[in-house]
């Protein structure tokens, strides 16, 4: 582990984890890592800014709003910190710590510039931790912070794309529309992607995301049953998922429609009902994954008490590998449905033939090998 090596090299160095796990299992994480001493929960800019300043002058770490620690031989937690509002007053990220020319994309070499630029969400997802972690309140950076991060990033790194990695780009449509247009305004002549939610999207405002340089969009699609759509709280019919893959194709945005499968409850029928939609949709790309209950979330609740959760090994959830039990399926089923999923999406002559065409072909191919080899 990542702590036991820098504890080993560094015994006096004060070890901190973030993130969505340690955030929903402080005390779980601190027992189980001996090596770890605090644990920052939730948002943590300002968090780790307090902290570093008790940690060097020596102060008690009781000040610090939003941490669970170490104190003596019990673990102690303080006041939550709370949400960042103005999310303009925040830095724009150190990318010249990062080896930016090191990065790529199904093997290939490419330089893509992140740019987060709001925080939240409104939707009741059952199985999503990112308004757990931020709230339900969505907060937004400003349409003139955001491009001057853009700027700087085109500047200095010359991305080959770019990518607005918010969990909900396209809520606020004013916000998008101005979005696109100082990317225009200043000129910044980039492809760029996003992800948004079918719901909140309309043909008007993807021909706007459009002509400001959009080529990619993720849509979480989530399955092709409306039965298991209501029960994870989605909040999105299978009409409105037609209609918005029907208008990014129209515009000339490239789809990429997300899939879960192995859902508690799900029959063969549901996950096979779920692959024929998929291909009746003809989205550009489609991902397919296991239903993963991250800690906090009201799935891993669900799969808690009625006992379906597989392991507790942590490092299974990645959402390729089975970690639920979904009461109408052997588990060991899952793999081979997985990659039937892949394979039944990918390998019909139309999408090899379109993928063909992009150049696409041997990287798609190379990508479900590998897949298969893990599995």
């Amino acid at each position: 582990m990542t702590v036991e090596t820098v504890k080993r090299a560094c015994p006096n160095a004060v070890t901190i984890m973030g993130g969505p796990h340690v955030t929903f299992l402080p005390s779980e994480t601190l027992m189980k890592c001996q090596q770890l001493d605090i644990v920052c929960v939730g948002e943590g800019e300002r968090t780790i800014r307090e902290l570093a300043q008790a940690v060097e002058g020596k102060a008690s770490l009781s000040s610090v709003r939003g941490i669970v620690y170490r104190s003596g031989n019990r673990i102690a937690e303080t006041l939550p910190q709370p949400l960042i509002d103005d999310l303009d007053s925040l830095p724009f990220p150190a990318r010249h710590l990062l080896p930016m020319n090191r990065y790529t994309v199904l093997r290939k070499k490419a330089t893509i510039g992140h740019v987060i630029t709001s925080r939240g969400c409104p939707f009741n997802c059952i199985f999503c931790a990112s308004s757990l972690l931020f709230g339900r309140k969505f907060r937004a950076r400003s349409p003139r912070n955001v491009i001057d991060e853009v700027e700087e990033v085109v500047s200095d790194y010359n991305p080959d794309t770019l990518e607005f990695t918010d969990d909900l780009f396209t809520l606020d449509h004013r916000r998008v529309e101005a979005i696109c247009d100082e990317m225009k305004n200043r000129r910044l002549d980039v492809p760029w992607a996003c992800s948004s939610r079918v719901d909140t999207i309309s043909r008007e405002l993807l021909l706007k995301m459009r002509e400001a340089g959009c080529v990619f969009i993720y849509f979480g699609v989530e399955s092709g049953s409306q039965r298991t759509l209501n029960q994870m709280r989605k909040g999105i019919t299978i009409s409105q998922i037609e209609n918005a893959v029907r208008w990014a194709k129209e515009i000339g945005i490239e789809a990429l429609a997300s899939f879960i499968i192995g859902w508690p409850g799900e029959t063969i029928d549901d996950v096979e009902n779920t692959l024929e939609f998929a291909k009746r949709l003809d989205t550009d790309y489609a991902q397919f994954s296991f239903a993963t209950p991250y800690p906090g979330t009201e799935l891993y609740n669900l799969a808690k008490n009625q006992k379906l959760l597989l392991t507790d090994n942590w490092s299974e959830y990645t959402a390729g590998r089975p970690v639920i039990y979904t009461g109408e399926y052997p588990v060991e089923d899952l793999p081979k449905l997985l990659l039937h999923a892949y394979k039944s999406f990918y390998l019909t002559p139309r999408m090899i033939l379109r993928n063909l065409k992009k150049g696409r072909v041997s990287l798609l191919l190379a990508s479900i090998l590998a897949f298969a080899h893990a599995h």
